[in-house]
């Protein structure tokens, strides 16, 4: 089992069709980068909308500059709940106490949502960080999908107890 004792899991955004990192997602990365230390273990996490192009991923693991014991880049989550459900298993694999989810304010309260639900019953504490910006028509966009996200994190959890 690593030493280190947090995660931060750094939630990848995208419009699609772009071979450079969002400028949403690139305000991610560098928050995550200011807060690492040599400690933490940092998972990168997002999918590529184009089947051509990098994920947002491997786009941002192209661009850390962060310290880290470890970078885990997960290139195949496609929902908030798949970047909680792939982070929780590094969450648990190391051991950490604390996990740090970046992403930004308006998506902030539905992730650490789903990484809590998760990890209920971990004593594994979660917070989020955001870098400044703040969209109404983003915040807008996130209302209808709370009402999806108990199924979601029913079919997370089923697919974790599967043999």
């Amino acid at each position: 089992m690593s030493t280190s004792r947090r995660v931060i899991a750094v939630l990848g955004y995208s419009t699609g069709g772009r071979a450079e990192l969002h400028p949403i997602c690139a305000a991610r990365l560098a928050l995550a980068a200011e807060l690492a230390t040599a400690d933490d273990v940092v998972v990168l996490s997002g999918w590529a909308r184009d089947g051509g192009d990098d994920s947002e991923a491997a786009l941002m693991a192209a661009a850390w500059s962060g310290s880290a014991a470890e970078v885990v880049v997960d290139p195949v989550a496609r929902t908030t709940v798949e970047n909680a459900h792939h982070a929780v298993n590094d969450v648990l694999r190391v051991g950490a106490r604390e996990v740090v989810v970046v992403t930004s304010s308006w998506h902030a309260p539905r992730a650490r949502a789903a990484f809590r639900w998760l990890l209920r019953f971990t004593g594994v504490r979660v917070r989020s960080a955001s870098p400044p910006g703040r969209s109404a028509c983003a915040a807008l966009r996130e209302l209808p999908l709370w009402a999806l996200l108990p199924l979601q994190l029913s079919r997370a959890e089923q697919r974790s107890w599967r043999i």
